[in-house]
């Protein structure tokens, strides 16, 4: 399997390791340090050797930080975990710490006096983030200052960097070649005025490069940097061990990690880097070399959002297997589950060999989130051996899955009835499809950004008084990351959306200590039709539907659904059936068909 159930932390290695940090602190002459999840290409994934926020406190999300003085240590956590992390780590050791809505400098204000001195790794922290705090800290008299990272100077047993070979990626797929794409960066760092730009973004080098690897859990990329010149020429900075088997064109090199400093001191201004994604690292070099800095967005990120022909084409395939997989999943489930007999690791094992048989799957897309009850209230629950409960009747199951494909990264949630359930967990449910549903439907000018679309699917769950703590969807790439920037359905999201981008779709709503409920399709935004007698000089997008499985309609409160809705509904069941229904065969056709029909 893809999916391990080992505990990799434990609350009770925090203390000590804790201790031995303050010690290293205390000999280095800073009043504390900054360990961010992060590593230095600021990805949702890090490898085992890369986990120090794991490895000190015990806290396993994918995004959070710790801030540790000699008497209090702040986990940081944002909404998505603040269930999570009160199970994972010593909370006499750790105090978790609701983020953002406690910033940073607020709390080191309270815990730090005047004077005090932060230390923090140069190559784990942001420019942008740097550039922030240090402005806020400055107010209240306290000072960062880079340092070799603290962590690692006491973690004994830390693993080995990960050594998973490149490979070439189809352009069949692609839809560009790498020249195509590296020739058209090339072109904008000339328009703006640049001579280089610096990716550190390893999918950003695999998307340029027409190129995947192994070296991260679920994200198909080799960890690399890479510079990119105006006349399309790249150097990328890895184990070039990793590349020995590709064939590259003679535009690319391959260096190890240690001539990128080097590298960056010989280039000629004004270089391009991303003081949202690059390690604060970078600039500092280019400002002691003397080299001109442009600060831009990595200039790969908007056109890997912006999907080609050939690659939406091929995610629609891998969705139509991996719904067929899915479908199958639910059929057993809805079979074996009432039962009794199931526990969370089964569903997880069941779900991962249904998509194993398509012969096609080449890594699941993250770790599957299947949690029973109180469990579904964890955002992004990980069952472990720990942790495994059983599926009892009269509970919600939410699954949020999904698997990586030559042609495409699918990502689905259901959440599914274990038998009866109550009234008040069917109104929930409806009221998340209702926001599913809006977004589904969605007419937006040109222009709009996900921010402005994110009410849309809370609107329902408002009007009850009701809300959820997470982004209403995020984007995602084609055989690259399950969660790709920039494009995103949340309120804080300003970037216009633009035909080509494909975007998760995943209202929901959890009660601590009882359920959860989540419903997510992906969807892919494109230009919309012009309706009878609309306005034909408006031009306007709307959103294509990817993910093709049933919603479970026994916890639908089909009175809550106006007519809108409900024929959306059926429309989608009638789309299920039609593309998913040929792939299946016996008792899960049948049961299919009973599945999607109409309400």
């Amino acid at each position: 399997m893809f999916q391990e159930f080992t505990a990799t932390t434990r609350p009770e290695d925090g203390r000590g390791r804790l201790a031995a940090l303050r010690a290293h602190l205390a000999r280095t002459g800073v009043s504390g340090c900054l360990v961010p999840r992060a590593d230095r290409h600021q990805g949702e994934y890090v490898a085992a050797c890369d986990a120090r926020l794991a490895w000190l406190t015990g806290f396993t999300g994918s995004a959070g930080f710790c801030a540790v003085l000699p008497d209090h240590a702040g986990v940081f956590v944002d909404g998505r975990y603040r269930v999570q992390v009160k199970a994972q780590v010593d909370g006499q050791a750790f105090s978790p710490v609701d983020w953002p809505e406690t910033k940073l400098e607020e709390w080191l204000a309270e815990h730090v006096s005047g004077g005090g001195v932060i230390g923090y790794d140069p190559w784990l922290h942001t420019g942008a983030e740097i550039a922030r705090l240090e402005g806020a800290l400055s107010k209240r008299q306290i000072s960062l200052r880079p340092i070799a990272n603290p962590v690692d100077a006491i973690w004994a047993d830390r693993p080995a960097p990960p050594d998973a070979p490149a490979r070439a990626y189809p352009v069949a797929h692609a839809g560009k070649t790498s020249v195509q794409k590296r020739t058209e960066i090339a072109a904008t760092l000339r328009a703006d005025g640049q001579r280089a730009a610096v990716l550190t973004l390893p999918d950003s080098v695999a998307w340029l490069l027409n190129i995947r690897g192994g070296d991260l859990p679920h994200l198909p990329v080799t960890q690399a940097f890479a510079i990119i010149e105006d006349d399309g020429r790249v150097t990328v900075f890895s184990d070039p061990a990793k590349f020995e088997a590709l064939d590259l064109a003679d535009a690319v090199t391959v260096l190890p990690w240690e001539a990128f400093e080097a590298a960056l001191t010989n280039l000629s201004g004004p270089v391009r880097v991303d003081p949202a994604t690059a390690p604060v690292r970078v600039a500092q070099i280019l400002d002691e070399a003397g080299i001109e800095l442009a600060e831009a967005p990595d200039p790969c990120l908007l056109p890997k959002a912006r999907k080609t022909t050939a690659e939406i084409a091929a995610t629609t395939q891998a969705h139509l297997r991996d719904g067929a997989a899915m479908a199958r999943f639910l059929h057993w489930f809805e079979t074996e589950a009432p039962k009794g007999r199931l526990t969370e690791i089964d569903c997880v094992r069941a779900l991962e060999a249904f998509r194993a048989e398509t012969g096609a799957l080449k890594d699941i897309s993250f770790d599957t989130i299947a949690g029973a009850g109180a469990h579904g209230a964890i955002v992004h629950y990980r069952v472990t051996e720990d942790t495994n409960a059983p599926v009892l009747p009269g509970q919600l199951f939410l699954i949020d899955s999904g698997g990586q494909y030559e042609d495409g990264t699918t990502d689905i949630t259901r959440t599914l009835p274990v038998g009866a359930v109550g009234d008040e967990e069917k109104t929930a449910f409806t009221q998340v499809l209702q926001g599913m549903i809006a977004i589904h439907r969605a007419r937006f000018p040109r222009g709009v950004a996900g921010g402005h679309l994110d009410a849309l699917a809370r609107a329902p769950l408002w009007a009850a008084g009701r809300d959820f703590d997470h982004g209403t969807g995020h984007g995602v790439g084609v055989y690259l990351s399950v969660h790709e920037g920039p494009q995103r359905l949340s309120r804080i999201s300003t970037l216009p959306l633009e035909p080509g981008m494909i975007l998760s779709n995943e209202p929901g709503y959890y009660r601590e200590g009882a359920f959860g409920i989540r419903l997510e399709n992906l969807v892919v935004v494109r230009e919309a039709d012009t309706p009878p007698g609309g306005d034909a000089h408006r031009s306007m997008l709307a959103f294509d539907t990817l993910t093709w499985a049933p919603i479970d309609r026994g916890l639908i409160r089909v009175d809550m659904l106006s007519p809108v809705e409900r024929d959306w509904l059926n429309a989608y069941h009638a789309g299920v059936a039609a593309r998913i229904g040929p792939l299946l065969e016996g008792a899960a056709a049948d049961w299919l068909m009973r599945a999607t029909a109409p309400v």
